[in-house]
C-alpha cells in the first residue's frame, strides 16, 4: 500500500518549478514542500521499506521492495540535503555525480538509488 500523500501534486509541481527558476535563491518553504512533495513520489514509484532515504530536516521516506526493516538503525540508509535531493529528482545532477562527491551518503548494499532517479517531475 502506498503512502498517505500530504502534499497536494499541484503544490509540490509549484514548489518545484518555483525551485527550477532559482534553486539557490528559493524559499526554504519553497525547498521544504518540493522535498516532501519528491520524497512522496519517490515512496509511490518505488514502494517497499527496504530502503530509508532521509532528507534532514525536511522528511524521509522508505521505498524499494526488499527485505523489511523493523527496529533499530535501518541497514540500507540515503542521506542527504534539500538542494542535492532536488537536483537528483529533477535531473539537474546524476546519483554517481553526488554520491562521488560526498553530497549523498549511502550506507547497505540497497542504498543505491539510480535505478529511480531522476523521478522525471
Amino acid at each position: 500500500m502506498p503512502p498517505r500523500r500530504r502534499i497536494a501534486p499541484d503544490q509540490g509541481e509549484q514548489a518545484l518549478s518555483v525551485w527550477r527558476t532559482a534553486p539557490d535563491q528559493a524559499p526554504r518553504q519553497v525547498v521544504a514542500t518540493a522535498v516532501r512533495y519528491t520524497l512522496e513520489e519517490l515512496g509511490a514509484r518505488a514502494p517497499g521499506r527496504s530502503v530509508e532515504v532521509r532528507v534532514p530536516p525536511f522528511g524521509a521516506v522508505q521505498c524499494i521492495e526488499g527485505p523489511r526493516h523493523t527496529r533499530g538503525t535501518p541497514t540500507n540508509v540515503i542521506e542527504t540535503d534539500g538542494q542535492t535531493w532536488l537536483r537528483l529528482v529533477t535531473g539537474a545532477s546524476t546519483w554517481e555525480q553526488e554520491r562521488d562527491t560526498g553530497a549523498v551518503r549511502a550506507s547497505g548494499q540497497r542504498a543505491d538509488l539510480s535505478e529511480w532517479l531522476p523521478l522525471g517531475l
